[in-house]
């Protein structure tokens, strides 16, 4: 069973904004320099209450709605795609294209991080959690959509049960379980040399998926727009009421507890925003989510230059994705020589990624720069790429 692919524009905009945004995020962890200073080291941790600054923080934190964005539409995309092929074909399809997905993770999307060839860390990352993800899908796309949704709910609201040390300490420390679940950086030794480095965790995010694969409801072809918009301004309300409450209780859905500071109020409202991403709590997905849902609502009625080229983002978003690591660390390259770096420095103890030694970059409003100039220069590659997908069938052009 194959019909006309459909498309709904709004979904690509978020998804191609969010893409840019995520550009800022690791132009942050490649350029932004770690120097000498009492705000020198919060180039490594821009969250830390004790060493960051508003402007930092909000360069990290904006980037925070990326990744569960993503995986969310990944699950939307795979429900519209059932619209037009049968249960099998699907299953196939994700099987295949979620193995790829994990090995491309491992390998093209690992050098483009750190420039390795000897690939001494491997890094699974979001690529990778999304081809975990699919491949789960591939097996639970047969199940009916209710439980599917149950399954999606029960996951991503309870899978915080696992910080309590009573159900998740017997579980630390145990491969499986980092991967599943309790990876914050995690590494894993392949030998003496090679290592694996755990950031996305798959449990969490294959229930965002879900979740995201079931909201495509909303999107399947007729479905009263009008009747679409109102449910998504309830969905993304109450994720963001429920956000705030549970966060101000501090009793669930997330390990690190807000805090005053003594630092002033401001520094207490960024400790109130900063939510764990590894894993991904609860309160970090609804913190992110919800505004997704309701920034969906606008881009509906909204159609101007903005979104015509956030379109065209949306719509090649791995070959994109893929691009904008190996030019941003390219251009680490040259500025790493151009600052009077030398051979002797490519690799740093402190770093997994080569090129990269203290004090190579630039502050922070050097990194926008470096951020926008990357942007502007993949949007034509991009158009090409889209407007070559749109004239041509190659079996392959599906996984890229």
């Amino acid at each position: 069973m194959e019909t006309k692919r459909y498309r709904v524009q709004s979904l690509d905009v978020l998804r191609g904004l969010i893409m840019v945004i995520m550009a800022l995020d690791h132009a942050r962890d490649l350029f932004h320099a770690v120097v000498d200073g009492p705000t020198g080291g919060a180039a490594l941790n821009p969250t830390n209450m004790e060493t960051t600054y508003p402007a930092l923080f909000f360069t990290r934190w904006i980037t925070h709605f990326c990744a569960p964005i993503f995986v969310f539409l990944a699950g939307t995309s795979i429900y519209l795609m059932s619209q037009r092929k049968s249960k099998a074909e699907i299953s196939r399809f994700l099987l295949t294209r979620g193995i790829w997905l994990m090995l491309l993770d491992l390998t093209i999307v690992s050098f483009a991080f750190t420039f390795n060839p000897a690939f001494n860390l491997m890094i699974m990352g979001v690529v990778w959690a999304i081809g975990v993800g699919m491949v789960i899908m591939a097996l639970l796309i047969h199940l009916p959509y209710r439980a599917l949704l149950l399954l999606g709910v029960v996951i991503v609201f309870g899978h915080n049960l696992f910080d309590l040390p009573a159900i998740g300490d017997s579980m630390r420390g145990s491969a499986f379980f980092d991967i599943m679940y309790f990876s914050n950086f995690a590494v894993l030794n392949l030998d003496a040399s090679h290592a694996l480095i755990v950031v996305y965790a798959f449990l969490p995010w294959t229930g965002v998926m879900l979740l995201g694969y079931c909201f495509g409801r909303l999107y399947r072809q007729g479905f009263d727009v009008k009747r679409r918009q109102k449910i998504l301004l309830q969905l993304g309300g109450v994720a963001v009421l429920l956000f705030v409450l549970l966060r101000f209780s501090n009793w669930y859905g997330d390990p690190s507890p807000w805090a005053v500071q003594p630092k002033g109020a401001i520094y207490t409202f960024l400790s109130f925003l900063n939510c764990t991403k590894y894993p991904p709590s609860l309160l970090y997905l609804l913190m992110t989510i919800g505004p997704g849902m309701l920034a969906l609502v606008w881009f509906e009625k909204l159609q101007n230059r903005f979104t015509a080229v956030m379109n065209v983002f949306g719509r090649v978003p791995m070959f994109y994705y893929v691009l904008h690591m190996y030019m941003l660390h390219g251009l680490l390259v040259i500025v790493f020589y151009l600052q009077g770096f030398g051979n002797d420095d490519i690799v740093d103890p402190n770093s997994p990624f080569l090129f990269k030694p203290d004090g190579v970059g630039f502050e922070l409003g050097g990194v926008y720069l470096v951020w926008l100039g990357v942007v502007a220069a993949l949007y034509p590659l991009c158009v090409w790429y889209n407007r070559y997908k749109s004239t041509h069938k190659q079996w392959w052009l599906s996984y890229l």
